[in-house]
């Protein structure tokens, strides 16, 4: 028999019961921003660029334009669209610059815990340090936003045998790392707490898409487009979750904003039979289910 993680158990998508999203709608669509923090000349960072010896001035001055640069086109063309957000941070951002935390709270966005920084690998921490990894990350999301984080994604979506169990004794009521599903689940944790999945694609993301499978902009657009109707068309069955993540670095950039235009006038196009959301409020909504419907 296979080893097993003991998170969850099999359940098939077709013998599950059917609800509802808020409205009597059946595709929950959350928009998830990747805002991340780097030192610079050290540790982990995303290539963007052929990796070159340290300090790696192109990468790293590629990565930092999301932040300068890209992160500000993406909330602008948010707002055109009325979209909600949520926000996986890096703390780093507080001190690195906190005008970009300030532009997502006056926005009114989710915010997720996403580590200190994407230069590190939560996969390498001993417990201990996970665990003050964890609550680091909490306590500084609430001293600056006034409440903590419910959800947490780990930098690098990287993981320990025990993250679940970690995860939910520091407080957090969902997790975003896991992606077994369209639909959220709960998760089996070695205390009392019991954790929620919340989806979140990978096949759409942007990272995967556009960086590594060097799928132009135009035709990423493509895929988005046709990932929500077919989305909607399966939601006339059960309800569904698709996350829409980005990384302000990667499509900040004027040319792939212009494709991404296209993908929320979809959205606008299907407001009336989509929930466009956060991550939190999907939780909320899943925790105010009779027990037993969710599996």
């Amino acid at each position: 028999m296979l080893r097993g993680h003991g998170r969850y158990a099999y359940s098939p998508i077709t013998e599950r019961p059917v609800y509802d999203w808020p409205g009597g709608r059946r595709l929950a669509i959350y928009v998830a921003l990747n805002v991340e923090a780097f030192p610079f000349g050290e540790g982990l960072g995303i290539d963007l660029a052929p990796r070159q010896a340290e300090p790696d001035v192109v990468n790293f001055s590629w990565r930092d334009y999301g932040n300068r640069v890209g992160v500000w086109n993406l909330l602008e063309l948010m707002d055109e669209y009325a979209i909600p957000g949520t926000v996986l941070l890096n703390t780093a951002i507080y001190e690195e610059c906190p005008q970009v935390a300030a532009g997502f709270r006056q926005r009114g966005f989710e915010f997720v815990g996403h580590g200190r920084t994407n230069a590190e690998r939560q996969a390498e921490f001993d417990p201990e340090a996970e665990r003050r990894l964890l609550e680091e990350c909490r306590s500084t999301i609430a001293r600056h936003e006034g409440r903590p984080p419910e959800g947490w994604m780990g930098p690098w979506i990287s993981e320990t045998f025990l993250t679940p169990d970690l995860v939910a004794e520091a407080g957090y009521g969902y997790l975003l790392d896991w992606a077994p599903d369209d639909q959220p689940l709960w998760f089996a944790t070695r205390s009392s707490q019991k954790l929620l999945s919340i989806p979140y694609a990978r096949p759409t993301n942007d990272l995967p898409q556009l960086h590594g499978g060097k799928v132009t902009p135009a035709a990423y657009a493509e895929i988005l487009i046709d990932q929500i109707e077919e989305m909607l068309l399966q939601s006339r069955k059960r309800p569904l979750v698709f996350n829409l993540s980005l990384h302000p670095f990667l499509i900040g950039h004027a040319f792939r904003l212009r494709h991404l235009r296209r993908v929320f006038e979809r959205f606008a196009r299907h407001r009336d039979q989509i929930w466009l959301t956060t991550s939190g409020a999907i939780a909320e909504h899943i925790r105010a289910l009779p027990a037993g419907i969710v599996p």
